[in-house]
């Protein structure tokens, strides 16, 4: 059997990574990935370029609620006749569990089909992303979306909060590049897009950075407050 297109692996191998692959398909695709050398690189391609997005995915307790609320629903789904939940605990353990399954079954099949969706849109999904993270704790604070080369956006995912006094200025610097070039000011909590027609095109790895100003920007053009949130360009397609 001849070998699928660059392009077809490429995005078996995305699948595959998301985990959108039905079983069958996913079995039959771990064991080819033994002795099909370009089927392994896409794949590990795939894992390096979306491993920095797991950044985006902070870990949050469940209420001390969560739990009594879920036995109390799935009592009430048994109707009057149901036992109490004390006395009911096995069987409701198994219900939750079917419960769970469910929702992941859920879960898996609105994945698969955003992922079918970004994959067939005939706009281009981003090119690169940026995730700049606080450089003390890599705690995320803002992420960077390039369609293409020579536009992107700057999302935030916290509030920060500035002195009355200062300012956050959006720079970015490749490795070829001589100095970092302003990108101008940042408003917190405000998403900023820009399109960059007097730069060079993005390019993977490039330096991107939010420092503390004066209020009204660097007055050097280069930084001089201290670093916010800084990344790297990675290219996700």
């Amino acid at each position: 059997m001849s070998e699928p297109a660059s392009t077809d692996l490429h995005a078996l191998a995305g699948e595959y990574v998301l985990g959108t692959l039905p079983a069958e398909q996913r079995r039959a695709l771990e064991q080819r990935l033994g002795a099909d050398p370009a089927l392994a690189a896409a794949v590990r391609d795939w894992e390096e370029r979306l491993l920095p997005l797991t950044a985006l995915a902070g870990s949050l307790a469940p209420s001390p609620q969560l739990w009594p609320r879920i036995e109390r629903s799935l009592a009430a789904l048994e109707g009057p006749a149901a036992r109490p939940v004390a006395a009911a605990r096995p069987w409701q353990r198994l219900a939750f569990w079917r419960g769970l399954s469910a929702a992941a079954l859920a879960a898996c099949l609105l994945l698969g089909l955003s992922t079918l969706l970004l994959l067939n849109r005939p706009a281009p999904a981003p090119r690169f992303v940026v995730v700049l993270a606080a450089p003390q704790d890599r705690t995320p604070g803002w992420v960077v979306q390039a369609g293409d080369e020579r536009h992107l956006r700057l999302i935030p995912l916290t509030r920060t909060e500035l002195p009355a006094d200062r300012a956050l200025q959006f720079w970015t610097k490749a490795d070829s590049w001589a100095a970092p070039v302003s990108l101008g000011l940042v408003q917190p909590g405000q998403s900023l897009e820009l399109a960059l027609e007097q730069l060079p095109p993005l390019e993977a790895d490039q330096l991107f950075e939010l420092t503390l100003e004066q209020a009204g920007g660097s007055p050097s053009g280069r930084p001089s407050g201290p670093i916010q949130f800084i990344g790297r360009a990675v290219s996700v397609f």
